[in-house]
């Protein structure tokens, strides 16, 4: 029944920019499976009610289908679609925000006999399990008050925690328990990933992102790995592109000129690397965009 429900919920109250009249709640409704496109992950639960989503990150590939959730405790680019997807039969889904001062508060408040086993290295930051009914239950407790705007100041925190809650005891709990514990590799590692999307256009060593980090090169590298399922080299190569890819909406003619924004050299390899990772060459991919439907920038839900 709380999958009907949600269905409803979700279908009733999706607007075109995916938002709410809640904080950190996003509803997507898709009509249509549209080719893949890359995006950033966010630091989200999500849940589908109707229709398919693959997640690419690296070479991990992440489906999640009606009864399922996603979530993401890193900010992570990654590629995103929906497959089932049509008119008649649109994509539902549900997202929340997930915030570690949230997720650490509610660590903080749980009792030693409560508190779920920790878990050695750190978990990858992408994870996909079965919603359990009392998960959907508060997910669909939720998503009721956008129709009661009286109790929703007071009600909706209080039913944000009891998600939280089931996710940090639930099956992919220790992605979500590590957003939370500020010692915590998956931390280290979220230090790391924040340091190369700022810093995404100049060269870096390895070793002196890893001593940043606070951890020794080796166990950087494979905690890196584990998490990004990319090395770290990899992992600033898709920030690159990716941005290179939002210069290029608004600057279609300076593709040489974009390309060293980011950090590319050479032009060719430049060329090269972005027509591997979307597609077509810098310049057509960016007639492309130009003549398409803008699309929410959240990948997720």
């Amino acid at each position: 029944m709380s999958l009907e429900e949600l269905r409803t919920l979700l279908d009733r109250h999706a607007r075109p920019d995916w938002t709410t009249a809640i904080d950190g709640v996003l509803i997507s409704r898709i009509d249509r499976s549209d080719p893949p496109a890359p995006s950033m992950s966010g630091t989200v639960l999500a849940v589908i009610a109707q229709g398919a989503k693959r997640l690419a990150l690296g070479e991990r590939v992440y489906t999640y289908g009606p009864g399922q959730y996603l979530v993401a405790s890193v900010d992570l680019p990654v590629t995103g679609q929906f497959t089932r997807a049509a008119p008649e039969q649109p994509a539902l889904g549900f997202g929340l925000t997930l915030e570690p001062s949230a997720v650490a508060e509610l660590l903080l408040q749980t009792g030693p006999e409560d508190a779920p086993p920790a878990v050695a290295g750190a978990p990858s930051a992408i994870a996909v399990a079965d919603a359990p009914a009392a998960l959907l239950d508060a997910v669909v407790r939720l998503l009721r008050l956008l129709d009661e705007p009286r109790d929703r100041a007071v009600l909706a925190p209080m039913i944000k925690r009891e998600i939280l809650w089931r996710l940090i005891t639930g099956e992919q709990g220790a992605t979500v328990r590590q957003l939370g514990l500020a010692d915590s590799s998956l931390s280290h590692i979220s230090r790391a990933v924040r340091w190369i999307r700022e810093h995404y256009a100049q060269p870096f060593r390895v070793e002196d992102v890893a001593r940043l980090s606070g951890m020794g090169v080796s166990a950087f590298y494979r905690n890196f790995r584990t998490v990004t399922a990319m090395s770290p080299i990899q992992f600033q190569k898709q920030i690159r592109l990716q941005e290179a890819r939002l210069l290029l909406a608004t600057h279609p003619g300076d593709v040489v000129g974009v390309g060293h924004r980011v950090g590319y050299d050479n032009p060719s390899q430049f060329s090269r690397e972005y027509r591997r990772q979307f597609g077509a060459p810098p310049s057509l991919d960016a007639a492309r965009m130009r003549q398409a439907v803008p699309a929410p920038a959240a990948v997720l839900p």
